[in-house]
């Protein structure tokens, strides 16, 4: 067979025939060819390698704090133990599932679909935890945001590995992994800011502790005498069920007419805007 009869891919072998294979693994080594520039790259390009398990990291350390400040946030007591490590414990149950699928997943349908529909997991998730209200839905919510866990975690270091310069693909990746800690540190971080916060007053005047709500005026008024907090608690009470009495006796249509057409309430909203 001559030389222009060889099929395309036999033609392709004997290019190739000359260059360095892996001794470790007998496979062809992308080292052979060296391209210009090749240790060159953008500071986007770090930036990404480093951010894509902040998300990931935040996610699994900031629970830890938060469970310090939920107290009886989630029903009417405190968090059992039992509570406390299903809570905990949902986010590991989802990252084992989401990391046994990512890597078939991938292979059928890409990376970067993957990491989207993590993502999208991820906002999910965390919406869920914001607005929920009993210990079952926190569960759920954290159980989605391990979901995505594991698949980010399985699939953001592969891609990074694969989209990277081939003298670069080491350090990527251990940025991406040292970025892991990093999103912990930061998680505690917030958590220990949050732990040195206090809920609103209002709050827990509606919710009927008005011990907390006393305790928690004294620290914003600190040079006001006893009388002047215990006024103050009062004033507020009555706010509150003030409040409480317009809710309970006019309707959605009402107050939202109210907010636009009632004129100290309309100012009120346009300051808001701006």
């Amino acid at each position: 067979m001559s030389f222009d009869e060889k099929h395309p891919d036999d033609v392709q072998k004997d290019d190739l025939a000359g260059l360095k294979r892996d001794p470790a693994a007998g496979e062809m080594s992308e080292m052979t060819v060296v391209a210009e520039g090749e240790e060159r790259t953008t500071i986007f390009v770090w930036l990404l390698a480093c951010n894509t398990t902040y998300s990931n990291s935040y996610d699994t350390g900031v629970i830890s704090g938060a469970l310090v400040t939920i107290g009886s946030d989630l029903g009417p007591h405190s968090l059992s133990s039992t509570q406390d490590e299903l809570i905990t414990s949902a986010t590991t149950l989802g990252a084992l599932i989401g990391g046994l699928t990512a890597g078939i997943m991938s292979d059928y349908c890409g990376r970067k679909p993957v990491l989207a529909i993590a993502d999208v997991i991820f906002l999910g998730g965390a919406i869920g935890q914001a607005v929920c209200h009993t210990v079952s839905a926190m569960i759920g919510g954290r159980f989605l945001i391990g979901i995505a866990d594991g698949l980010a975690a399985c699939i953001a270091p592969l891609y990074i590995q694969e989209l990277s310069p081939t003298r670069l693909r080491g350090r990527m990746v251990t940025l991406n992994v040292v970025a892991i800690t990093g999103g912990q540190v930061i998680a505690y971080g917030i958590g220990a800011a949050f732990e040195n916060t206090h809920e609103s007053p209002r709050i827990m005047v509606r919710t009927g502790k008005q011990e907390a709500a006393r305790h928690i005026m004294q620290k914003i008024y600190a040079y006001a005498t006893p009388e002047q907090i215990d006024l103050k608690v009062r004033v507020l009470t009555v706010a509150v069920q003030e409040a409480i009495d317009i809710t309970n006796t006019t309707t959605f249509k009402q107050r939202l007419y109210s907010i636009f057409f009632v004129p100290i309430n309309r100012r009120a909203l346009s300051q808001c805007a701006l």
